[in-house]
């Protein structure tokens, strides 16, 4: 709402799930006073496959403010704006799933000079469609929704905007909102990132001579130079000295890795180990998979069992 004011844009445009689940009838009444504090700005929004209207959705019978335009028909249907010489299509989902390519002959019916679209899927199950296809039915611009993932391509007339903010920790990546210019001369597309935090998957190489603390220590760097705000899935990798052992639960330095694996490999020294345990269990043991390649399940295998064998000795 506040950019919308900021830009003192004409129109904003919800391309469904607005909510992740059904909305409950309070939060409808919180968003429809947010919506009041536009200034200039019209908007049109459509039921996505999160908050498709069930028979007791809250969405039927709820009443917007009156520059709120909800379109709420299966079928496509139009939004006409006069003052802005728009109209605007779409259509909301009533089940969790259209498996079915609905937009395919949804053409642009010229009721007004600008023509937009609003389209929620692209899966098989929910409304198949190809880009190609829907550039052809002839509108101004096509909002798309669904994919939480923004995808802005420069000389198209449609975009998807995706969630503003990651909604799981594969949602990797820049999130925000779609700045656009709808003129005679065509349409004009902006991604803007807009979100506090990224989910980022992270690799952290360790080395033969780190410590638990030297591991630590790379770890909090790598994530001071990315972004102490953003949440983290860490891989380690690298071979590590088979005397130290990594201790996970002390590597969140800031409380934000979400996920942290350890597949790191001691680096023995398996031709020396050979040599002085030839003639025992440890010896015919490195003897039978030493030859395999590093990246194989046999090398691998080798690392964890030669540990195993190694700590029993110990023991």
């Amino acid at each position: 709402m506040k950019i919308c004011n900021e830009e003192k844009a004409d129109l904003l445009l919800i391309a469904g799930d607005l909510f992740h689940r059904q909305p409950l009838l309070r939060e409808l009444k919180e968003v429809n006073y947010l919506f009041g504090t536009l200034e200039q700005t019209q908007v049109v929004l459509i039921a996505g496959n999160h908050d498709y209207l069930k028979r007791d959705s809250y969405y039927r019978g709820f009443e917007w403010q009156a520059h709120v335009h909800m379109i709420l028909d299966r079928e496509l249907s139009v939004v006409e704006i006069p003052e802005l010489s728009l109209a605007v299509y779409g259509l909301s989902y009533h089940e969790r799933e259209i498996p079915e390519g609905r937009y395919d002959h949804a053409f642009a019916k010229k009721r007004q000079r600008y023509e937009i679209l609003l389209a929620h899927g692209g899966d098989d199950r929910h409304i198949p469609f190809c880009t190609g296809k829907l550039a052809a039915l002839g509108y101004d611009y096509i909002a798309l929704g669904h994919i939480h993932k923004p995808w802005c391509e420069e000389g198209r007339n449609m975009a998807y905007a995706g969630a503003l903010e990651p909604i799981d920790k594969n949602d990797t990546g820049a999130h925000g909102y779609i700045l656009g210019e709808l003129t005679d001369a065509g349409c004009k597309l902006q991604f803007v990132p807009c979100a506090l935090r990224e989910y980022v998957h992270l690799k952290i190489t360790a080395e033969k001579t780190m410590t638990g603390h030297a591991l630590k220590a790379r770890i909090r760097k790598e994530i001071e130079k990315r972004g102490i705000r953003n949440i983290y899935k860490i891989v380690i990798k690298g071979m590590r000295d088979p005397d130290i052992l990594f201790d996970l639960a002390d590597m969140d330095t800031y409380g934000n890795i979400i996920d942290l694996t350890d597949d790191t490999k001691p680096a023995y020294d398996f031709a020396k180990l050979l040599v002085q345990n030839g003639g025992n269990l440890l010896g015919s043991y490195i003897r039978e998979l030493i030859d395999h390649d590093e990246d194989s399940i046999e090398y691998l295998a080798l690392c964890e069992g030669v540990q195993a064998l190694m700590e029993t000795r110990r023991g």
